[in-house]
């Protein structure tokens, strides 16, 4: 060929690469952004088959954490490689949907990360091994013929020698005495759970061989269970310590990264004392228009004395539950998305022990068993009346409609029904913020009250009128009470060198817990610091509604706070206010 014809070809090969390398468009931000979420969700899932399930996705059903040495490593790399990626990805390029998605992403991330290297999970809290195998997923909810779904619990339970032997080869040579006091309580309980309650739960399955085959794996992963506590009296608890602590450096890293608040530590316990100090005003004021020549905790005692009978617990629940639903419409509280009720039954035989009352509504990607239940655990029949009394006096009536605003109507069965009917990603939907969802809940309660639920279920005169209200109010400030005392503990333990035996007092002086379940919730704190989220998140709602009502100003109401505040799924409330506040300087103003 003639040298001058082979510059021309390829010439105009080089010409037709550019042409063609032109026409295809490089990715957007956030098309590669998608695939990023994608990949790291794909992964997230693979690792965390139960968490998988309980989302309604049942490709993972029937399959557990590999918690062996080289798989956490693995993880926690993958981990790390996922925030490099976002660390070094191009934010400012993305629509403002996939940014918010971006920065939920990435304290997801955050949080995943804490649990592996500064709350030690897997390392120092032998917790995670004995709660490692999910049962309750799969008989709680009918997505799947009882057969099928005992053929998945099967197949984790054959897995529990492996979660054993990672228990003994990954958890550190001393661990904290309250968390392998817990783990102890939890592998007894999980024991005795899988022998009776569990049992008795299947013993209708008509499939003999199938039952055959699930007491040959119950009874191994029971022995392997008893095994794990008698390991860890023999071997963990004479080397105990009494280091749970984070420590501050920590504690401001979980505050700021998993829940975006860039607050110290001191500031978060000033914040939580004053908050204290109002709410026991609050609770004395309500129990002097109760009566004012009692004691404020003499008073709430009495009040707990008006409860329904052991028969009656269910049916009353029912009818009070349904008057607090009518409230919601009728104030206008929030926009019920569907007509989809939440109905009320006693608590499965299998999980009483563990459970005074709970919601249990559908992951939101299921599309089978879309029932939600609201559990109420009733007295049992082997009780002296003295037990049944007592086990009653929780179930006031006062006590149980405040429960019943938390865990249903407006509370957490509400934001199940706004974020699943919400045009909400697919990632907003699997990844939460623990402030924002125990916080709108608790804040719930408040707010409830504070637009008249109490009062005005009575035709009687304002004087009655009053004082109902001052029981509702009474109930309402003592669970403000307990939440706003774990902050305050939780910061205490952990920064400031408070004892178990020094947090129980707190409870008991604060919130005028007796000393067995003060000191429950004392333990609590030592392995759950975030249960300060409760009063947190609270007092991020209600800063959140005042700055927008004051934007809004006569264009605000209550029902259209709750209506935006509900659509975006749970992002850190910090998050949440750049949706709702259009002037940037507000973002920060957390409290």
């Amino acid at each position: 060929m003639n040298p001058k014809h082979t510059w021309l070809v390829l010439l105009l090969a080089a010409g037709t690469a550019i042409f063609a390398r032109a026409d295809q468009t490089a990715p957007s931000a956030d098309e590669r952004f998608q695939h990023l979420s994608d990949d790291y969700i794909a992964g997230y899932l693979a690792w965390r088959p139960a968490t998988g399930t309980g989302l309604g996705l049942h490709e993972y059903d029937g399959k557990v954490t590999d918690l062996s040495g080289g798989s956490l490593r693995q993880e926690r790399k993958r981990l790390h490689h996922f925030d490099r990626e976002l660390d070094h990805f191009p934010e400012k390029s993305l629509s403002p949907q996939c940014l918010h998605d971006y920065r939920v992403l990435r304290t997801a991330i955050a949080d995943e990360l804490f649990q592996f290297e500064d709350l030690k999970s897997y390392t120092r809290n032998p917790m995670t091994y004995a709660n490692a195998i999910d049962v309750d997923i799969y008989i709680k909810r009918d997505f799947a013929p009882l057969a099928d779904r005992l053929k998945s619990f099967i197949a984790v339970e054959k897995q529990m020698p492996a979660i054993m032997s990672a228990a003994r080869a990954n958890l550190e040579d001393s661990l904290p005495r309250p968390f392998i006091e817990t783990a102890i309580e939890v592998a007894d309980g999980a024991a005795d759970f899988l022998g009776k309650d569990l049992v008795e739960a299947l013993k209708d399955v008509p499939d003999k061989p199938l039952l055959a085959e699930f007491k040959t794996a119950n009874d191994a992963a029971i022995t392997d269970l008893r095994d794990y506590v008698a390991w860890l009296k023999q071997d963990k608890m004479p080397k105990a310590g009494a280091d749970f602590a984070l420590g501050r450096r920590k504690y401001q890293r979980m505050l700021r990264d998993g829940e975006l608040i860039p607050i110290s530590p001191e500031r978060i316990l000033e914040i939580g004392l004053q908050e204290l100090h109002h709410q026991q005003q609050v609770f004395i004021e309500a129990a002097r228009v109760i009566d004012p020549s009692r004691k404020p905790i003499e008073v709430f005692q009495e009040i707990q004395s008006e409860h329904p009978t052991a028969e009656n617990l269910i049916p009353d629940t029912r009818r009070d539950l349904e008057a607090i639903h009518q409230f919601v419409i009728d104030h206008h509280i929030v926009a019920l998305p569907s007509d989809k009720r939440v109905q009320v039954e006693e608590t499965p035989q299998y999980a009483r022990a563990t459970s005074f009352a709970s919601m249990d509504a559908p992951g939101p990607f299921e599309t089978k068993a879309t029932e939600a239940y609201y559990y109420v655990t009733p007295v049992e029949s082997d009780w002296t009346d003295k037990q049944k009394n007592e086990w009653l006096t929780a179930f006031n009536y006062y006590t149980t409609d405040v429960v019943t605003i938390h865990e249903a109507y407006p509370g957490h069965f509400v934001q199940f029904l706004c974020e699943q009917a919400s045009s909400a990603t697919r990632l907003e939907k699997i990844f939460g913020s623990y402030a924002y969802i125990e916080g709108w809940a608790h804040y719930c309660e408040q707010m409830m009250l504070d637009e008249g639920y109490g009062a005005g279920l009575t035709n009687v005169d304002p004087g009655a009128a009053r004082l109902r209200a001052a029981k509702y109010r009474l109930a309402q400030s003592d669970e403000a009470l307990l939440r706003i005392c774990r902050l305050c503990v939780s910061v205490k333990m952990h920064c400031q060198g408070m004892s178990v035996d020094e947090a129980a007092k707190f409870f008991q002086d604060n919130c005028y817990y007796e000393p067995k379940p003060a000191r429950e919730e004392a333990m609590r704190g030592t392995f759950d610091p975030g249960y300060l989220y409760y009063t947190l998140g609270k007092l991020q709602f209600l800063k959140l509604r005042n700055d927008y009502q004051a934007q809004e100003g006569a264009a605000y109401s209550l029902e259209q706070f709750h209506n935006e505040a509900l659509r975006h799924g749970c992002p850190p409330v910090r998050l949440l206010r750049e949706i709702m506040l259009k002037d940037p300087k507000q973002w920060d103003e957390l409290f």
